[in-house]
Parts: C-alpha cells; structure tokens; sequence
C-alpha cells in the first residue's frame, strides 16, 4: 500500500501513533528576510502556477523556489530532493514517492539520515494531505533509527503552495497544527522550515 493510500484511523491503528490537533504550534517562530531571488521567483511563478492549477505546476513554480530559499539560507548544508522513491518497509506500507524530503546531510546521490522534513504537495485540499504526510513521516522516522541517527522530531508539511499546514512527529505522537500559513507571508513560512531543519520548531 503506497503513502497515499492510508488513512489517519490506519495509521493510529497500525503504527499506534496518537494524533494531536492544535493551533499556533509553530506561530511563535520568527519570520526571516528572504532573498530577492525568491522574491523574484515568486512574483513571476506564483500567478502563474494559481492560474494553471495543477500540483506540478505549483511544486515547480512556489513550492521548490521557497525549500531552494531553505537550502540557500544554510548554504547548501542539507539534502533537498524531489519526487525521490523512498521505501522503508514495503510489508508495513511505508511505500512510494515523496514530493520533497529535506535532510541535513548534504548529499544528494543518495537519501542519507536524518530525514527531518516531508513535504507533500497538495492542489487544494490541505487537509487531504495529512494522513499521506504522517504516513511519509512515520517512514522518516523508521528510516533515521535503522540507519543509527539519534532520536529527535520529524516534521512535515502538506502544501498548496499559496497555503501551508505543518506537522510534527515525536516518538509516537503527531502534532497537527491546525493553523494555515501563507505564501503572502513567505518569511515566516521559511523560517518554521529553517526552524525544522534546526531542529528547533518545538513548542514555545
């Protein structure tokens, strides 16, 4: 069964996970100056990408400028990929592509841990992300401890581009944040993710 496939009620039932709905979880993070080539990136790309509407539109043209702004922003000290296969434990599921996953290794022939950051492209329903997003986190996790990385939160985000919901994943718990953050807003956008990479988007 590939990511997509699961639901929430699988995924608390099959990996035991506990689903945590909040607001404001990472609100408390600061905004950061972002570059005029992301500025620039988007003020071409983002009516565009809204005017087609696809999901391959908007990961080309909002959704990839913003993690290249992440990756720019720490001076290419973590992995970026895109659309990557990444099977955990096919038996259990843990199946499939992701539409980007972020770790701080910085090498890019091959996916290395820690994996730290899902993010799913969505073309409008956020929500409808979710379960796919914490099936793909459950798999980072899995996927960290295999390989000896130390214990520490996953995170992910489900993404239309123009908005933004993002997770976290400590041990068995998922914490929804249930607040949306906008494109309109991209520093602060950019700074949950610097925040994720960081490992430092905890609670305040």
């Amino acid at each position: 069964m590939p990511y997509n496939a699961f639901t929430l009620e699988q995924l608390k039932r099959e990996f035991s996970v506990q689903i945590v709905e909040a607001t404001e979880v990472f609100s408390h993070l600061p905004a950061v100056a972002v570059s005029a080539q992301l500025r620039d990136a988007l003020a071409e790309g983002a009516p565009l990408a809204l005017a087609i509407s696809t999901e391959k539109a908007r990961s080309e043209l909002i959704i990839a400028p913003v993690l290249m702004e992440v990756r720019r922003q720490r001076r290419g000290e973590l992995g970026l990929f895109s659309g990557a296969e990444f099977t955990v434990d096919a038996a259990r599921g843990l199946s499939g592509y992701c539409d980007f996953l972020l770790s701080r290794s910085p090498e890019q022939l091959t996916i290395e841990s820690p994996v730290v950051t899902i993010v799913e492209a969505k073309n409008e329903s956020l929500r409808g992300g979710v379960a796919q997003c914490v099936a793909e986190m459950i798999a980072a996790q899995l996927f960290n401890a295999s390989r000896g990385a130390p214990p520490g939160s996953v995170y992910g985000a489900v993404t239309t581009g123009s908005s933004w919901l993002f997770l976290r994943l400590d041990g068995s718990r998922v914490t929804i944040d249930l607040t949306e953050y906008f494109l309109r807003d991209v520093g602060r956008v950019v700074g949950v993710l610097l925040a994720m990479i960081d490992g430092t988007a905890t609670a305040e």
